[in-house]
């Protein structure tokens, strides 16, 4: 029996593959540890999406050396998209690295920790799947807080979007059997679990089918949603072009899937987005944000875009800028453009905004999205929201946080509430980030 160590980075589709492999390594009479000085093996699970991702890792895999002096027994092994992207380069590069498995490889990693406990051995596993989705892995939910729990409904991406690697690190789309979906969330919320979000690439293009019928991700959103109505259903990502009526109908009739679309646009402008290869244009998405709006009216809405993508024009990142002023998002992931290896972009195209052009369109995004989330943010005080509370807030053990069905963040005096419950808080102030309210008592 041996202690592994696991340490996640990058997005949650990362943080739940994390829980599959404690769950495998579990099972083979490894033991999870929250003690990195107590590993025998330290699992770091990485992410690929940008440059400054990878530097992170390569900068975390220096700080642990001085571990490694102290500790000789320990073996330190790569996960995820980097691993997958890089393979056994990051063995020869990083000399302290005995080990690389890609995503869909984590079955073998019992057999590949024992294989590398002799000083000096190597292993790597990285060959991708067309089939593997983990489906009959119960996860352990590592850091788990009881309330909120991810599940994978499918793995993969075929979008090949001109900028991004995940479809060379994570292969080919392929759902999950439905049936072990719905499982899961079952369980999770037998076991008092009041919050699920499905995660997925691309979450809209699920499509699972069998002799009983085919299963699309608006009958599955309506499957997880009628287990209970005390249990709440989140998603995450939707591609604009597979955003369909019918899965908003589907998300207005259900009170407790929550009325949060994450929508990435990357640009504003239309021949950004050919470019880019995100098989839609402006109009189309902003007829999605207007179906959005017209079955939901409350409905909040993120997104992510790139700053400085190859060729662009300063009127077109003015096209972005405008963008934002129609949709008005609540909440923004914002990113200069990075340059991934093997993707359209790299082959194809030249890298030719300037790093200091793209820090100040990445400014003028940031300071915009600034701006319209806090007016975005003043509009719901004096509101009353249905919040599941979470836990106690980072700056006050007298007051605890919480999110509405908008996953907007509220925190409040914590009275007698407690982690877990569903209570109604009045909203009566706010930052760009957050709500400030007050229980209102029953």
């Amino acid at each position: 029996m041996s202690s592994v160590y696991i340490e996640t980075y990058g997005c949650q589709m990362n943080f739940a593959d994390s829980e599959i492999v404690a769950s495998l390594l579990t099972k083979a009479n490894h033991t999870i540890v929250t003690d990195i000085e107590a590993a025998d093996y330290i699992l770091i699970n990485t992410c690929a999406i940008r440059d400054n991702a990878e530097q992170r890792i390569r900068k975390r895999l220096h700080e642990l050396r001085a571990l490694q002096q102290r500790h000789k027994q320990v073996r330190i092994g790569i996960l995820g998209c980097m691993a997958e992207r890089l393979q056994s380069q990051l063995m020869v590069e990083e000399e302290n690295v005995s080990f690389v498995v890609g995503p869909d490889a984590y079955r073998r990693l019992p057999e590949l920790l024992a294989s590398v406990r002799t000083p000096g051995t190597k292993a790597a596993e990285t060959e991708l799947s067309t089939t593997e989705t983990y489906a009959d892995i119960e996860p352990v939910r590592l850091g788990s807080n009881g309330i909120s729990a991810y599940i994978s409904i499918m793995r993969g991406c075929q979008n090949y979007c001109a900028y991004c690697v995940v479809p060379y690190t994570r292969g080919r789309e392929r759902s999950r059997d439905p049936e072990t979906i719905v499982s899961e969330a079952r369980n999770l919320f037998e076991q008092g679990y009041k919050e699920v979000t499905l995660l997925g690439q691309n979450v809209n293009s699920y499509r699972y089918a069998s002799e009983n019928g085919n299963v699309d991700f608006p009958e599955l959103m309506h499957r997880v949603a009628s287990i209970s109505p005390l249990l709440r259903v989140r998603f995450a990502t939707s591609h604009p072009k597979d955003l369909s009526d019918r899965l908003l109908e589907v998300m207005a009739s259900h009170s407790n899937i929550c009325k949060c679309i994450h929508l990435p646009v990357q640009s504003g402008s239309d021949r950004m987005l050919k470019l880019m290869n995100r098989h839609y244009d402006s109009a189309w998405y902003l007829d999605r944000i207007a179906a959005i709006r017209r079955y939901m009216p409350d409905c909040s809405i993120t997104t992510d875009v790139i700053a400085g993508f190859c060729t662009e024009t300063e009127e077109e990142h003015q096209m972005t800028l405008e963008m934002f002023r129609k949709v008005r998002y609540d909440y923004a992931y914002m990113f200069k453009f990075s340059m991934r290896p093997d993707t359209y972009a790299a082959k194809h195209l030249e890298d030719d905004i300037p790093e200091a052009e793209k820090t100040r369109r990445l400014e003028e995004i940031i300071a915009l999205q600034g701006q319209i989330a806090l007016e975005n943010n003043r509009k719901e005080i004096g509101k009353t929201f249905e919040v599941l509370v979470e836990g106690e807030s980072h700056r006050s053990k007298e007051q605890l946080f919480g999110r509405n069905s908008q996953n907007k963040v509220i925190v409040f005096d914590r009275h007698d509430a407690q982690p877990g419950q569903y209570i109604q808080v009045k909203v009566t102030d706010c930052t760009a980030a957050t709500l400030k309210g007050e229980i209102v008592q029953p």
